[in-house]
């Protein structure tokens, strides 16, 4: 559940198109591979690691999965990056490897049905909460009842003001964002005709010659965001605009309407945990916008000259579909991960996340058999704004017991800017729970159909980490778990710049935001691992 960072862009540029307040400020489409010290943009590196450290190296393939949304298998920068599974034949139905999953080439599907169906909108964890407790409360009172189910009614009365507060809460945001794009389409639809063009891209609007100040004020205000988020045209916020109304309506009709249930198409039993052998094969399901744009900033092909680069070079992604749009179930989390863990990867991207665990102890388990078995989890921090040290989050940093996870790292979101606009203003933070920060705002990457936007979120911040760690992990294969984090965290540079704390106007110390105060680097992070394997060689 993602969205609320265009919210919050949309919320803060509406006055600013009346004003004409949005700076400008010009970027490479993809500026997280750039250097901070070179052009001024906190990128990680990238580019620069691969030109002066890595030409000498010879790297050997990582597998990364990534558990999201889906992925588009056919993407001209994704599709030669694929892992495949060696035992598996395609399209022969028969389970060759005898895994447990018929025809499972790329990945797996644990929320599509055996007929093909797919789910692609499910309800909040919350939602479900509520309503497994309307059914045995919604008729009584609560003097009714016995002092043992009382407790349990309070959770119900709790629940069902949860629930009916965020759905009235995104109904009137979806009223105010669908009233702020018809004025935006009017006022676009004016300026096209004040600077004679059918097309309003940032040439256009950059100081365009025009006399009326009012529209010079309005073409610099949409130039500014233009700029800002990273876009080249009109057109494409007005998408993003469009993307934002269909997610937050799926909140209202899907997300948290407690009468909405999409899972008979599984086909399971959402309560049995133990139950492994459901889903399908169809790796990219109904939507695989996110999960193919977190795929592309991993590893999207870096020979081919296309579209964009991933930050790894030789990585293979496995895709395991798990999360659709609203909250992702526990059993579906833990299946997934075992999935990818047994068929190989090393790297777990794991870009969403969710406020209530029914089941968080089938999670636990799966990610410490992750441990067992040396693999390193990234996980996203998320995108309310929130401090994590005081506000429940899943998957959580911690095991049930309340010891540490030490194969996870969990990460923030930044912008470009070494300012205080630093901070991603949806990220979540904290000095306790989240490890590092990593760009995350206007990250340019593949979308289905062989297309590239901008997204913005910690989803996009994980899979920078997690292309970190397949460049490290690709180039020093002997690096365990617990080295590739130690040296991602310890090679982050870090910023002692004052910026405004998220869904604030404090401004903090960044440095005491995570636990390292730091932002990854991949140029430190290889000269770090360079510097220890030398030390090794001469001892």
């Amino acid at each position: 559940m993602a969205f609320k960072k265009f919210v919050f862009h949309v919320f803060s540029f509406s006055t600013a198109l009346l004003l004409g307040t949005v700076a400008s400020q010009a970027q490479s489409k993809q500026w997280f591979h750039l250097d901070p010290k070179a052009d001024t943009t906190l990128g990680v590196s990238t580019d620069r690691a691969y030109r002066e450290l890595l030409q000498n190296r010879k790297p050997t393939p990582v597998i990364v999965a990534v558990i999201d949304g889906g992925i588009d298998s056919t993407h001209e920068d994704l599709k030669q990056i694929l892992w495949t599974n060696p035992k598996e034949i395609a399209g022969n139905g028969i389970d060759d490897d005898k895994n447990g999953y018929v025809d499972d080439i790329h990945g797996w599907n644990f929320i599509g049905g055996k007929d093909g169906k797919n789910v692609h909108y499910e309800t909040a964890e919350v939602t479900r909460l509520y309503a497994r407790l309307r059914t045995l409360y919604a008729a009584k009172s609560r003097a009714s009842l016995k002092p043992a189910q009382q407790k349990e009614y309070d959770q119900y009365v709790k629940l069902k003001k949860e629930v009916e507060s965020k759905r009235a809460e995104y109904q009137q945001q979806y009223e105010s964002i669908n009233s702020f794009n018809s004025q935006f389409q009017m006022i676009t639809e004016l300026l096209k005709k004040a600077l004679g063009t059918t097309k309003l891209d940032t040439a256009a609007l950059n100081n365009p010659s025009i006399e009326n100040p009012m529209v010079k004020k309005q073409a610099g205000a949409i130039y500014g965001l233009l700029a800002e988020q990273g876009y080249t045209d009109v057109e494409a916020l007005q998408k993003e605009l469009g993307r934002t109304l269909e997610e937050l309506k799926s909140r209202v009709d899907f997300a948290y309407n407690p009468d909405f249930d999409t899972r008979s198409i599984v086909g399971d039993n959402p309560d049995n945990v133990n139950e492994t052998a459901y889903g399908n094969a169809d790796v990219m399901g109904p939507d695989p916008m996110h999960g193919t744009h977190v795929a592309g900033i991993i590893a999207a092909d870096r020979s081919n000259n296309l579209g964009v680069q991933g930050v790894a070079d030789q990585v293979r992604i496995m895709a395991v579909r798990a999360v659709p749009s609203g909250d992702e179930r526990d059993k579906d989390v833990a299946n997934a991960i075992r999935y990818a863990v047994n068929n190989g990867a090393q790297i777990i991207n794991m870009s969403f996340g969710k406020d209530y665990s029914p089941q968080r102890k089938v999670v636990d388990e799966a990610m410490r058999y992750a441990l067992s078995k040396g693999v390193l989890l990234v996980h996203a921090a998320g995108n309310d704004s929130k401090l994590l040290d005081t506000t429940a989050s899943f998957p959580s940093d911690r095991f049930m017991d309340g010891s540490a996870i030490p194969n996870l790292i969990t990460v923030g979101a930044t912008t470009p800017r070494n300012d205080k606009g630093l901070v991603a203003p949806f990220s979540n933070y904290g000095r306790k729970t989240v490890d590092v920060f990593a760009p995350g705002s206007a990250i340019y990457s593949t979308t289905p159909g062989s297309q590239y936007e901008n997204l913005s979120g910690t989803s996009m911040a994980a899979p920078v980490v997690a292309g970190v760690a397949a460049v490290l992990k690709s180039y020093f294969p002997k690096l365990n778990y617990a080295d590739l984090k130690r040296i991602i965290e310890k090679s982050a540079i870090v910023y002692h710049t004052q910026v405004i704390r998220p869904e604030s106007t404090e401004l903090v110390d960044f440095a005491d935001l995570s636990k390292t105060g730091a932002v990854v680097n991949l140029y430190e992070a290889i000269k770090l691992a360079s510097a220890e394997e030398a030390g090794k060689k001469a001892n």
